[in-house]
């Protein structure tokens, strides 16, 4: 990927780059990766964010 820095302004352009890789999910998906879960501990828990998130939208 190549990035052009305007202005010699290579703080912003880093702070861009690094709100493109969070949008992506890579690091979200490194994290799950970085040990095995078993399904049933997997579902489980799916299942808690759900019921959390859930809750987060029915509060307002």
């Amino acid at each position: 990927m190549t990035k052009v820095v305007v202005n010699g302004d290579i703080d912003k352009a880093l702070r861009k780059l690094k709100v493109k890789v969070a949008r992506s999910g890579v690091p979200s998906a490194l994290k799950k990766k970085k040990f095995h879960i078993k399904p049933g501990v997997e579902r489980r828990i799916k299942k808690e964010e759900g019921i959390k998130n859930s809750h987060k939208r029915n509060h307002n």
